[in-house]
């Protein structure tokens, strides 16, 4: 009998014991689900994008590929405010004011014309500008290591870009004497990317005519009206690559050649471009909102620019203008559309 009432002792208090952990367990569930319940939920940023015109869908896509492997995923932790007018700079200040009263955590602001509004309508919510020529000279920043205040981005030396498509086109086409640059001049770095492009024609001894285009309707009367000219050449505005596919046909129909800012020009049937991989510039911006929302400042960051830039090349729109590519260039392609 002693041994069976020390067995059901021992059984009770084993009982009693698991009873006791099983309570202490709950209670400790318990408090686990109420300090879940009051842990804030995960924050929300809230995006502005302010763009002259709406851009190729492979840009923002390579923005949203940026953003998505830093963790910011939309639905989930990352809400757009998108603003973009329809290739005009009219409406610019106006959504740029919009984000500004929106209280967006960062406004990602496209080329030029975009972190120009951006600055002027706050000097407190952090700007990321992208694919930007000239910040320096248009006043955007003091200098590209410091750029100081609230913004800060990625640029593109305007004048070398320009300068460089002109001596690429007078490659393309030996015989080259007289070119025709399509500029907008209410863009901010209109002027520096003419500048550029005149000085290497003079040191090439080619003669360049600059033709004002303000609107894409502007693109086929503007070069219907050209008369003596042997190529042509476009500055590289939100405008142009808005209405890029008006542009290459207008070109087309003229039967002249052309090299273009970039590769997306050739994609819809350009001849050929010269400039930086600009998806990667538009992913690069992800890398500043991800410091910025991390607290990083946008004035201690400094403002880079690309060390690659690639030359794409149109075979099937060569051979529908007569047009044979020299092999040197060939060879140097970095992309080639047959």
């Amino acid at each position: 009998m002693r041994t069976t009432t020390t067995w059901s002792a021992r059984a009770g208090a084993r009982v009693l014991l698991a009873l006791l952990a099983a309570l202490i367990g709950a209670a400790t569930a318990r408090v686990g689900d109420a300090q879940a319940q009051e842990r804030p939920a995960g924050k929300v940023y809230r995006i502005g994008f302010l763009s002259q015109g709406q851009p190729p869908k492979a840009y923002m896509e390579a923005l949203r590929q940026g953003l998505r492997e830093r963790g910011y995923v939309e639905g989930r932790n990352l809400v757009w405010e998108m603003r973009s007018t329809d290739g005009s700079l009219d409406q610019l200040s106006q959504f740029a004011d919009d984000l500004v009263r929106l209280k967006v955590d960062v406004i990602l602001a496209r080329a030029s014309s975009g972190a120009t509004a951006a600055k002027k309508a706050t000097s407190s919510i952090p700007i990321v500008f992208f694919a930007v020529y000239a910040p320096v000279e248009v006043g955007l920043v003091p200098s590209l290591g410091h750029p100081g205040g609230n913004i800060t981005g990625t640029a593109v030396n305007a004048s070398d870009m320009a300068g460089k498509r002109v001596q690429l086109l007078k490659e393309l086409v030996p015989t080259l004497k007289r070119v025709a640059m399509l500029s907008h001049p209410p863009h901010p770095t209109n002027a520096v990317q003419l500048r550029g492009a005149e000085a290497a024609a003079r040191a090439i001894g080619v003669q360049l005519e600059a033709v004002p285009v303000r609107t894409g309707a502007d693109l086929g009367p503007a070069l219907k009206a050209l008369r003596g000219v042997d190529g042509v050449l476009n500055a590289d505005t939100p405008l142009f690559v808005t209405n890029r596919a008006r542009l290459v046909g207008a070109v087309a129909e003229s039967r002249l050649p052309a090299i273009y800012p970039a590769r997306v020009y050739v994609e819809a049937g350009g001849l050929a471009s010269y400039g930086p991989n600009v998806p990667e510039l538009w992913k690069g911006a992800a890398v500043y909102v991800d410091k910025i929302l991390k607290g990083a400042r946008p004035g201690d960051l400094p403002v880079e620019q690309p060390t690659t830039f690639e030359l794409t090349i149109n075979n099937r729109t060569a051979g529908a203008i007569g047009l044979t590519i020299p092999q040197p260039v060939v060879l140097r392609a970095d992309r080639i559309v047959e």
